[in-house]
């Protein structure tokens, strides 16, 4: 696993290994090398994995989420974008904003791009992911449907959690995915439940504006959203991928 810490006031990528950080010496969507160095997990804090110029979001991607919120399924994916200022780390917190009085969490897989990517095809879209790793889409649902479109609601800031880090090998669409609060499982679901897959995903998207290195996307959200209230935690797990932990305050 591929991870971005701060340590001494220094931004580095290392491989995550059990709780032992290798060091890397590069740009990780080039060319870099793993050194020999190497930090405890406990001695440093653990950025969001990268630094996305966009978020790009797909709306109403698993049938029983679409029904839940009694919305028709879409017949193309539906896009939005959270801007770069809503990310933060596997264990920041999540702010709450005084102009909402309704916040809920999102559990979504993150597609994390590695190389520039336009009018992509299915079949080499692969060859532009550098991995995945694990989003939460935080919401002021309030807001979002009080609007009558998405922007607003999904574009606060620290309302874009993902880590811990970028995972390379792994089947993205089957994968199981988990929500809790406080300890409490409020969604689980898996990614072979996607209505769009990640290839389908990706080369849409990429017919419609450039991707950069970098980039996110996250792929939608099963059933079971709700409501968090301010002291709250939310934790996100997806399988072969890790966590990421994040309260609200």
């Amino acid at each position: 696993m591929i991870v971005r810490f701060e340590r001494d006031g220094e931004v580095r990528f290392g491989v995550l290994q059990d709780e032992e950080i290798s060091v890397i010496n590069g740009d990780i969507f080039s060319d870099y090398e793993v050194t020999n160095e190497k930090v405890s997990k406990n001695e440093v804090k653990l950025l969001a994995p990268t630094e996305p110029s966009k978020v790009v979001c797909i709306g109403l991607n698993y049938v029983d989420h679409a029904k839940e919120l009694n919305l028709t399924l879409p017949k193309e994916p539906l896009m939005f974008i959270k801007p770069s200022t809503s990310v933060i780390g596997p264990n920041d917190d999540v702010v709450y904003p005084e102009v909402s009085s309704r916040v809920e969490y999102e559990a979504e897989l993150a597609i994390v791009i590695g190389k520039r990517a336009k009018n992509v095809p299915k079949e080499e879209v692969n060859n532009y992911i550098l991995g995945y790793t694990v989003a939460n889409d935080v919401t002021a649902r309030d807001i979002q449907f009080s609007d009558g479109q998405w922007t607003r609601g999904k574009s606060f800031d620290t309302f874009c959690p993902i880590g811990p880090g970028i995972v390379k090998d792994v089947d993205p669409n089957q994968l199981s995915i988990e929500l809790s609060v406080d300890g409490v499982v409020k969604q689980k679901s898996n990614t072979n439940q996607l209505l769009f897959k990640v290839d389908e995903i990706v080369s849409y998207v990429s017919k419609m504006m450039t991707l950069l290195p970098g980039d996110v996307i996250i792929t939608g959200t099963p059933f079971g959203v709700g409501p968090v209230e301010k002291g709250n935690t939310m934790t996100v797990t997806i399988e072969k991928i890790g966590k990421i932990v994040n309260k609200v305050i």
